[in-house]
């Protein structure tokens, strides 16, 4: 038997799709609805959506800004395992799904709402993103994904229905492909971005000049971390939504963190993603880098082989897991001595490092020269190759 759904909360951007859904939530639901607009970085997409969600039928609207909790509880603890999915992607996109979704369920429960929505498509990772949040956080609310319900076929309708009905929107029949974007990244699918053997225009990049453009003189920075958290930027201090910001700023300008990659989606369809992200790529090779001089070597490699089935976990949506957390621990408990600092190179497109430091550092120039040194005798080795070398003449002489 279906429920009666009496008041729905929206993840509303104001796009296409959750115009649309707005309008259609009113018209199919009868009910009242709140439109609700995480501010994870979106930045100038946010004039004016108050009005534009009232004037579209919402009954109350709510603005939040998440971006310092974005970036220091999903971005920062996730950029501790220099995580990334498949080919080079930074999960931009899959990490703001569950800021977003989890103060969508707060408004919820406040509100006394019967049920949330969202406007992920019924192809694409978001509605799994969304929905098992739902799931982990408030599983008695009721789920409305206007994808899996309703009667348009895809983005071409909708810019129909809404020009039909008058919901100003930007996309158009001539320029479909979706963007989302946050302060961690911008990222490009479908519409003219679906043949995997077109290049990506010029113009839909937003936050990096295309390295031919980018300045002719490199320009170096030094950021800090604290037990790898990055703190500082050249030695300022910086908040950290703020300093994701600056590094973008800095980032962009050099044509830094560009991809354009064929990923595979959790609901089994490959999905061909371009992206900027040019701060958190410079933040990754310089994390990697600190973690070289101040990581134990077997405590690395472990953390390491674990990394993919961590960026699944976030890719697929599994955040508020127990499984996640029981890695995230794992994960902190790494970083206790990844404090130091990184100097790099930004220069039309490439992020080059050019030294690290730290107080942790496990680095030894005495052990490591190939000058004479003290605290190692290069023929305690022989023994060590011999013991590593035995099981292998075993095998050679079974093998005959």
């Amino acid at each position: 038997m279906k429920r009666n759904i009496s008041k729905v909360v929206l993840a509303y951007s104001g796009g296409l799709d959750t115009s649309v859904i707005l309008k259609w939530l009113k018209e199919k639901y009868k009910c009242e609805v709140i439109a609700y607009v995480a501010d994870v970085g979106q930045e100038e997409e946010l004039q004016g959506l108050e009005q534009k969600a009232k004037a579209t039928g919402a009954d109350k609207f709510y603005l939040v800004d998440l971006k310092e909790e974005f970036v220091r509880d999903f971005v920062f603890p996730a950029f501790k395992a220099n995580v990334v999915y498949e080919a080079g992607y930074l999960l931009g996109t899959a990490l703001a799904r569950p800021v977003i979704a989890k103060k969508q369920v707060e408004i919820a429960l406040k509100e006394n709402a019967d049920a949330v929505a969202h406007g992920a498509t019924g192809k694409g990772n978001d509605q799994v993103r969304f929905e098992l949040t739902y799931m982990a956080l408030a599983p008695h609310l009721k789920v409305i994904a206007p994808w899996r319900e309703w009667e348009f076929q895809g983005r071409t309708d909708l810019i129909a229905y809404a020009q039909k009905t008058k919901i100003p929107v930007e996309a158009t029949p001539e320029k479909p492909y979706s963007m989302d974007r946050n302060i961690l990244h911008i990222s490009y699918e479908g519409g003219i971005l679906e043949n995997p053997w077109e290049a990506p225009p010029e113009d839909i990049f937003k936050l990096t000049v295309s390295p031919q453009k980018a300045p002719d003189e490199p320009e170096e920075i030094v950021i800090g971390f604290e037990k790898g958290v990055p703190v500082t930027v050249n030695g300022e201090s910086f908040s950290p939504a703020a300093l994701l910001d600056y590094l973008n700023k800095i980032g962009g300008r050099h044509g830094i963190g560009r991809l354009d990659i064929v990923e595979n989606r959790f609901v089994g369809i490959k999905s061909r993603g371009v992206y900027e992200t040019p701060g958190g790529t410079i933040l990754r090779i310089a994390h990697q880098a600190l973690e070289t001089i101040t990581m134990d070597r077997e405590v690395m490699h472990l953390r390491d082989s674990l990394v993919s089935r961590y960026a699944e976990l976030i890719y697929y949506g599994f955040w508020f897991s127990p499984e996640r957390e029981a890695l995230q621990a794992f994960i902190d408990k790494t970083q206790e001595n990844v404090t130091g600092e990184v100097r790099l190179k930004l220069y039309k497109g490439q992020c080059v490092v050019l030294g690290r430091r730290s107080p942790c550092s496990l680095y030894s120039p005495e052990l490591a020269t190939f000058e004479t040194g003290k605290g190692y005798t290069p023929k305690d080795a022989e023994g060590f190759i011999r013991l590593h070398g035995l099981r292998l003449q075993m095998w050679h002489k079974r093998r005959g």
